[in-house]
């Protein structure tokens, strides 16, 4: 067996290639460092800029969530463009046309890969920034209701009344209705009451009126008020309206309340509060016991002659 031994050639086209690589390395390194300096002082601009950003929000509530969303962006905006320019200064080969070409292309290909995030992102921005509610707010968002504990901009938090949180993309909240339950500061309940046919309507509206005017929680302004709202089946019912705080523990402690003196007042003052009741007539039409067909009708054709009932045992099949 013969050893090959490699061309003088070869090796000596190697080393240059080597010798090459590491002068060229070492003719960079100035470039290297003045890309990292300059890398450093962008970061360095972008973090005071959020510091910046972050401390009017502490002093200014009611943009605290705009000026914190706009700190990031800020921050995130110097960064990349302080990483390009240190780019381009390491590596002078490397345009800023060629960085943005390929900064075209490639955004294509990542605006679809980061579709979801980048509609949450824009969608938490335009809340923070327009703000239809803030951070202590009730809403109800789809088929959940809450406070909301912290509004991010990729989601909103939402602490339901049962203790569960909820966390809800921000692209489906700007997209989707909400209800902003604290919204006005005051919120309106109501709630039907039915008295018998046979009660006085103004007599029970007022009693009714006065049992939840005094009820503690009731706004006087605006004023609670007592409507006849239905003409039912075994009651005519009045609708009780009255206004409260709108968080979620006053509105129901109330409720309580009011119900509870509405019932009373009404049952001390011999007013009828009827169940729902319903009558079924039972009988067998094909009987003679039946009745007069001329008078009872149910089923039966109209006129003056109508036919005969037969009773049951005497009808016959034609094969009979």
């Amino acid at each position: 067996m013969t050893n090959q031994i490699a061309s003088p050639d070869v090796t000596k086209e190697a080393i240059d290639t080597i010798n090459g690589m590491v002068f060229g390395f070492v003719e960079i390194l100035p470039l290297i460092a003045i890309a990292i300096v300059v890398f450093l002082l962008f970061w360095f601009i972008a973090s005071t800029t959020r510091r910046m950003v972050e401390r009017y929000a502490e002093r200014s509530e009611k943009h605290a969530g705009a000026a914190v969303a706009f700190g990031r962006l800020a921050y995130f905006a110097i960064v990349v463009l302080g990483f390009l320019i240190a780019v381009t200064i390491a590596f002078p080969t490397i345009t800023p046309a060629k960085m943005f070409s390929a900064l075209g292309i490639g955004g294509v290909a990542i605006g679809f890969a980061f579709k979801d995030i980048f509609q949450n992102l824009l969608a938490g921005i335009l809340i923070l920034v327009r703000q239809p509610f803030r951070v202590g707010d009730e809403i109800t968002s789809g088929d959940f209701t809450g406070t909301v504990e912290k509004i991010e901009t990729r989601a909103t938090f939402i602490r339901t009344y049962d203790g569960k949180r909820i966390i809800v993309p921000n692209s489906k909240i700007y997209t989707e209705p909400v209800t902003v339950i604290t919204a006005y500061g005051i919120l309106r309940t109501e709630y039907d009451v039915g008295i018998g046919y046979g009660d006085n309507v103004s007599q029970a509206r007022k009693i009714a009126l006065e049992a939840v005017s005094a009820v503690d929680g009731v706004l006087a302004d605006p004023a609670p008020d007592v409507l006849l709202w239905d003409l039912a089946g075994s009651s005519q019912n009045l609708r009780v309206r009255w206004w409260t705080d709108p968080t979620r523990a006053s509105v129901v402690k109330v409720k309580d309340r009011v119900l509870e003196a509405v019932a009373t007042k009404l049952s001390a003052a011999s007013i009828d509060l009827p169940f729902p009741t319903s009558v079924v007539l039972l009988h067998d039409q094909t009987e003679e016991s039946d009745g007069d067909r001329t008078r009872q009708r149910e089923g039966w054709p109209a006129g003056a002659n109508p036919p005969r009932p037969r009773p049951i045992a005497s009808r016959r099949r034609p094969d009979e």
